[in-house]
């Protein structure tokens, strides 16, 4: 998806670089103009940046690991990386959120004091099929936490 993404920038890129007369109408100076449209580039990587990670979930056995991990410049840099592995009794609860281009998933942990610790993933680029069985695999979870035999 990532790679598409670029793709579609590049056939952007060279696209406004064909039809760049066509965007005299914004401003007289050429400079200006240029200016505005590489800004308008360099938003839309930032935002692809933002949004695009890795996820991956595995509640196997007696701990639960989640991570996110940033798939652009990933391999020179793990500075993106957050990995949370907890034991299944410690799952309070959780939370989807969907906003229009972004969803997270919400964690809440509690402490060894009794507090709850809240932990936020982005789960963006996971399909929805994928999101139901985490929702499943959580739900199941924390009603066994709410009713210990």
């Amino acid at each position: 998806m990532i790679i598409s993404v670029y793709f579609i920038l590049i056939v952007l890129a060279i696209f406004s670089a064909i039809v760049f007369s066509s965007f005299r109408h914004l401003t007289p100076n050429p400079i200006l103009t240029f200016a505005l449209i590489v800004l308008f580039f360099v938003g839309i990587l930032f935002f692809v940046h933002r949004v695009s990670r890795y996820f991956e979930y595995d509640s196997d056995g007696v701990k639960v690991v989640v991570i996110n991990r940033g798939l652009i410049l990933a391999d020179y840099a793990n500075y993106r990386e957050h990995i949370l592995e907890f034991d299944k009794e410690r799952l309070a609860a959780f939370k989807f959120n969907s906003y229009v281009f972004y969803r997270t998933l919400d964690i809440y942990i509690t402490d060894r004091k009794g507090g709850k610790r809240k932990e936020t993933f982005n789960i963006t680029l996971v399909p929805k099929k994928k999101r139901r069985y985490i929702r499943q695999s959580l739900s199941k979870i924390v009603k066994m936490n709410a009713n210990p035999l």
